[in-house]
């Protein structure tokens, strides 16, 4: 599904002006204690709740179709062998890195997050269902055993994502095995089932305003206020996180890839630009092409092969942005979010990550399910959802920075001299669909 930039604008601009009119109403009808309006502003937040309820709806058939798709279309990594493999191993260990970095990052900035207590009661009487969850969360040791679904059908009607992706992954690869007759046959049912939901997901994001704008007057009228100061305060703490991140990520390429960060800098700069501007992956995707082969020198395999995979699969902003998030909304609700909660947190983002649909705030509908499984209200995704733009920004350049940063570490270590020659053919091969070129980086 694509969606042009001015179409992602006035998107934006609804969303944050229902955002604002829902938290200024809310907290007027609050201030002036007018018993009438606090009644009404409560009565429309129940439309919120349906348009989470939609969100929620698409997301174990859009994760089930987009999982099968990726990893069966990915069958041909075999003949890649060494260059695929590595790249996905970097592609993890990048997602849990980010996701432990946030980890340790949000909690110091959200200790300073003042709530008043008897808006945090408010709150928490607003989403004591899900409190009620959080007091019944299960050990570490029945969090290791539960990754591995007894019923995967139970896991989906649970909301249960990371054992669901573990048996789709499993799934998946096991279509890799078969017949191409019979595995293109399943192959085309998940993908239209993943268009159609695609369909569906976009239908939902036309009347997000209508969904933000009442949970807004919901929050308005709990918090006051305060709502505008603590979602502030969220914004500016992912944002940050997120841009530490993108920083540490020169190092990351100065460390393993034998670049130096100046020439770093400069190849992902103009990629960054773009990314940023247009919170697309996709449309930075030419720059990064050219940065890498004009700035850096990687050879096409590189160029032709490893970029474009990383942009179609690689989301390292997911598990950054997710940890701030829930953490947030453990402040905001008054609900306790362990260590092992938050691991776990981390475990399913770098999973999910692989599935996020190509569109901005899009691995904010997949949270949803997973904020429930914490003691969260599910509407709390919607609540960061209406805060996104900004984030995004940051997602998206970070992002695209990973995936520069993963074509240096692998220019360094998959490509040697004996290589050479395969790598050059593997990349004539590749170049033909991209136009990208280049040599290979000699680096010690």
């Amino acid at each position: 599904m694509y969606m042009d930039r001015s179409t992602h604008v006035r998107g934006t601009t609804r969303v944050v002006i229902a955002l604002v009119l829902g938290l200024a109403l809310g907290a007027a009808a609050a201030a002036w204690g007018n018993h009438t309006l606090v009644k009404v502003a409560l009565a429309i937040e129940p439309l919120g709740s349906l348009w989470i309820n939609a969100i929620r709806m698409t997301v174990v058939p859009l994760v089930v179709a987009l999982v099968i798709t990726s990893v069966t279309n990915q069958s041909d990594l075999r003949r890649t062998g060494r260059l695929g493999g590595l790249a996905l191993v970097v592609f993890v260990g990048l997602l849990v890195t980010g996701g432990l970095f946030a980890s340790l990052v949000a909690p110091i900035s959200f200790a300073h997050l003042t709530i008043a207590p008897d808006v945090v009661e408010r709150l928490r009487a607003g989403a004591a269902s899900s409190t009620a969850t959080a007091q019944q969360m299960p050990s570490v040791v029945q969090r290791i055993l539960d990754v591995v679904p007894v019923n995967p059908i139970k896991a989906a009607a649970e909301d249960a994502l990371l054992p669901l992706v573990v048996f789709i992954f499993i799934f998946s690869v096991a279509l890799t095995r078969l017949e191409i007759e019979s595995r293109e046959a399943v192959l085309r049912l998940f993908q239209a089932l993943g268009d159609a939901m695609l369909i569906i997901v976009r239908w939902v994001l036309v009347i997000a305003p209508v969904g933000i704008f009442a949970l807004a007057v919901g929050l308005g009228v709990r918090m006051g206020v305060g709502a505008a100061g603590a979602l502030v305060h969220y914004v500016i703490t992912v944002s940050a996180t997120l841009l530490i991140f993108t920083l540490l990520l020169y190092a990351i390429a100065w460390w393993f890839g034998g670049t130096t960060v100046r020439q770093f800098a400069v190849a992902a700069l103009p990629a960054q630009a773009v990314a940023f501007s247009s919170r697309s992956s996709l449309a930075a995707l030419p720059a990064l092409l050219t940065g890498t082969r004009d700035r850096l020198g990687l050879s096409p395999p590189i160029t032709g092969f490893v970029l474009p995979f990383g942009v179609s699969v690689f989301r390292v902003g997911v598990p950054i942005a997710w940890v701030p998030g829930a953490v947030f909304l453990s402040r905001l609700y008054g609900v306790n979010l362990s260590t092992s909660a938050t691991l776990g947190l981390v475990a399913t983002a770098v999973f999910i990550s692989f599935s996020v649909p190509g569109i901005p705030g899009a691995s904010l509908f997949l949270i949803a399910p997973v904020l429930v499984s914490l003691g969260l209200p599910a509407e709390g995704a919607g609540i960061l959802l209406a805060v996104d733009a900004i984030p995004d920004m940051f997602k998206t350049s970070t992002n695209v920075t990973a995936h520069l940063a993963v074509a240096v570490i692998l220019g360094r270590f998959v490509l040697g001299p004996s290589e050479a020659n395969a790598a050059d053919q593997l990349g004539t091969r590749t170049e033909g669909s991209t136009g990208a070129g280049g040599s290979i980086v000699r680096r010690p």
